[in-house]
């Protein structure tokens, strides 16, 4: 067995590809769009699991848009996706220089969480030992859920 990809519904393509692809780094690598179900896949990889021509060495991320309107709510959409970063304390720097609210800043110098704007939340680690406590996320609390 072999895991292939975790699926996330969107409610808004373009806020959730800034959000996925800008702000978070990822890369589009395939398309699908279904006319007959009136749905969009879109998977996602990290920039270092792609290789060239787009191929990809690890699970993907599964947006899936439904075009006709849905509220969903109940579990419907997922827990939290995990992603390994080179220096946590930069990441969260970018992701809040570029609007994102860092729900559980890393205080420890190894795990912080955030969301994307469909309310996936987004555990970020830090890739080998955790850094060493350092300002301003040392003694930033948490802000909403995460």
């Amino acid at each position: 067995m072999r895991y292939l990809h975790t699926m996330v519904r969107v409610t808004d393509v373009d806020a959730s590809l800034d959000f996925y692809c800008n702000k978070m780094g990822m890369i589009e690598t395939r398309r699908i769009e279904n006319e007959g179900g009136r749905f969009t896949l879109i998977f996602l990889a990290g920039s270092e699991d792609v290789e060239s021509g787009k191929s990809v060495s690890a699970p993907l991320l599964e947006l899936t848009y439904n075009w006709d309107p849905e509220e969903y709510s109940g579990g419907r959409n997922f827990g939290h996706l995990a992603y390994e970063v080179d220096n946590i304390y930069e990441f969260c720097a970018h992701l809040q220089n570029n609007g994102v609210t860092i729900n559980r800043p890393p205080r420890d110098g190894r795990m912080a969480f955030v969301r994307s704007p469909d309310g996936i939340s987004f555990e970020l680690l830090q890739k080998g030992e955790s850094l060493e406590k350092a300002e301003p996320w040392a003694s930033m609390p948490n802000t909403g859920e995460w």
